[in-house]
């Protein structure tokens, strides 16, 4: 089966509906079938606001994106590793500012 991420754990379930006729896929999922355009076919679905519903192009766009967007070259990854020392080098602590009884009371 083609195109199946399960592979052979899962059968598909092909079937034939007219315009107006519904699936129903456990209690609360209802699929309408609402239009047939050339080789497209426009459906409806009724399920509870708690159920994610997206289209697996879009779904397999974002994830692809996102591997993108975490891929590094060489010359950043070299940046970003010599920003990285740079800013775990231990640096001296700051001098305590004076208060007053630091102060030479003497008049000058």
């Amino acid at each position: 089966m083609a195109g199946n991420p399960w592979g052979s754990l899962v059968s598909m379930l092909v079937l034939s509906r007219r315009v107006g006729e519904k699936l129903l896929i456990g209690d609360d999922i209802v699929i309408t079938i609402i239009d047939t355009r050339g080789d497209g076919v426009r459906i409806g679905i009724d399920a509870p606001r708690s159920m994610r519903v997206n289209r697996a192009e879009v779904v397999e766009a974002v994830q692809a994106s996102n591997i993108a967007a975490t891929t590094v070259d060489d010359d950043t990854q070299a940046a970003l590793i010599a920003l990285v020392s740079q800013a775990a080098k231990p640096t001296s602590p700051p001098e305590p500012p004076s208060t007053p009884a630091d102060e030479d009371p003497s008049p000058a």
